[in-house]
């Protein structure tokens, strides 16, 4: 069965579509005001020229959030390190967080809580797509720990299969997209903590 493509994926080949799209109107449009296919090729070796441009700073501008988050980091850890580690992401957004022993944990990496829910959550520090096991361990977890919620956290994405069986039980999968938007907001309220913590020394 056919993976499901990131988010960043997506925009990228839909923004290619669109380029392409508007390219041949260019092309057409000029031919058909001019009558001159060399007019007409030369607006479209310039807009080849201005989509390549644009992808490169869209490419440029990816890296360099991608750099901020950390997730190069992430992507270097083993599989207790990242655990520990989204126990500090979680915790920084105002859940409890207690890593499980690595032996017996039940299908349950961590176990959070915030305003009277419990969360069973699976980490998987992988380098390929993250299947169907972890969301039956995570849902079996979320019976055995009477929690309310079932997450599986990934630093890579879910096989098309792991996505339709998260929906039909309500578990909710965060791949490599969407962790990097949290660590992004993890960073800057850092960012923000300590210059507001300096402000308060130099005073």
């Amino acid at each position: 069965m056919a993976r499901r493509k990131s988010k960043a994926k997506q925009e990228e080949e839909l923004f290619q579509g669109l380029a392409g799209m508007a390219m041949l109107g260019g092309i057409i449009g000029t031919y058909s005001v001019t009558r001159s296919w060399q007019a007409s090729l030369v607006v479209g070796l310039l807009g080849v020229i201005g989509v390549i441009v644009i992808m490169v700073v869209i490419q440029q501008k990816r890296a360099e959030r991608l750099k901020r988050s950390g997730i190069a980091e992430i992507d270097k850890m083993d599989g207790v390190q990242f655990e520990h580690y989204l126990g500090h992401l979680f915790r920084s957004q105002g859940y409890k967080a207690e890593v499980t022993k690595a032996a017996g944990d039940f299908g349950a990496d961590l176990i959070m809580s915030k305003d009277g829910k419990r969360i069973v959550v699976q980490a998987k520090r992988y380098k390929k797509n993250v299947g169907l096991k972890a969301v039956q361990e995570v849902q079996g977890a979320k019976a055995h720990y009477k929690a309310s919620g079932a997450w599986v956290i990934t630093n890579s994405n879910f096989t098309q299969q792991a996505y339709e069986l998260a929906k039909s039980n309500g578990v909710r999968l965060i791949s490599r997209d969407e962790l990097v938007e949290m660590l992004l907001v993890m960073k800057e309220k850092l960012s923000a903590s300590k210059k507001s913590g300096s402000v308060k020394t130099s005073a």
